[in-house]
């Protein structure tokens, strides 16, 4: 995703390329923006680009700039992609990534205990998976900073895939049960083949009433990822009891670069007002 014409805030400083974790000899990083001279410390929202997990990087114009307006600082992450790594190493890192921003937030000053995460697409899987799985330890073993908690208490999700075993059977214009398809890549195997990794990496497998509230936006035309994932999920969240808002958009296919400038502006006052809802106003 592009977003053009993004105005930063005052005052903001930006951290590029700050290593927050070694992984299989590869370093990962992130890139900050924050608030040197803010007063108290400052809630904080982790962007996770999408790409299919197979490409994209922290550098694809995260929409930091209705956010950073609003008394949050923003981290964009990379994560291993499928070609380098095949699931849970992408959760992995972005656990790894919540922990190490945890570990810093007094240098940055960061409010530890208001972390938000906010995805698009595969992004939006993994920001989910960060919402449903804090509590899966297992994912928390590599990446250092493990005195830390991964659990974040915010989850706006555009448009993720969550439950992979589901998406061969909703109308999409792609195979996604097929040997070459993006789940196959990043599980190791067509879907319907590998169930049980499959099922681990579904963020709709861990949904209980200790998840945060979610944030769930999706177009109604998309055609990639199909609508009734973010239909799945938002059932499954309203079920546990949690608070979940789910905003279908007429018209929209996958992804937000058609959105006219109006109805663009209002999806991010959207955005904007749930964050603030959880992070900035408790």
């Amino acid at each position: 995703m592009v977003v053009l014409n993004q105005q930063l805030a005052e005052g903001v400083e930006i951290a590029r390329d700050v290593v927050y974790a070694q992984m299989d000899g590869r370093a990962l990083a992130l890139d900050l923006y924050w608030h040197p001279g803010a007063g108290e410390p400052e809630p904080l929202v982790a962007w996770v680009h999408g790409g299919a997990w197979m490409s994209g990087d922290k550098t694809w114009m995260p929409p930091v700039s209705y956010l950073l307006g609003n008394g949050f600082a923003m981290a964009s992450i990379d994560y291993r992609l499928s070609h380098e790594a095949l699931f849970p190493a992408q959760i992995e890192d972005c656990k790894a990534a919540i922990r190490w921003l945890r570990a810093n937030a007094a240098h940055y000053n960061l409010n530890p205990g208001r972390v938000g995460a906010w995805g698009e697409s595969a992004g939006g899987h993994l920001a989910a998976l960060l919402g449903t799985a804090g509590d899966v330890a297992a994912w928390d073993q590599q990446g250092g900073n493990r005195e830390y908690s991964s659990r974040v208490q915010a989850v706006c999700d555009w448009f993720g895939p969550s439950d992979l075993l589901q998406m061969g059977v909703m109308k999409s214009g792609f195979d996604h049960n097929a040997a070459d398809a993006p789940e196959a890549l990043l599980l190791g195997g067509p879907v319907q083949e590998n169930k049980e990794q499959a099922n681990r990496a579904n963020p709709i497998t861990y949904v209980s009433p200790a998840s945060p509230p979610f944030f769930i936006v999706h177009g109604e035309q998309d055609d990639v990822v199909p609508l009734g994932q973010s239909e799945l999920l938002h059932r499954a969240l309203v079920e546990a009891g949690l608070d979940s808002t789910l905003m279908i958009i007429p018209g929209m296919g996958h992804g937000v670069m058609e959105l006219d400038k109006e109805r663009w502006a209002e999806l991010q006052r959207n955005v904007v007002d749930f964050f603030k809802r959880y992070l900035l106003d408790k």
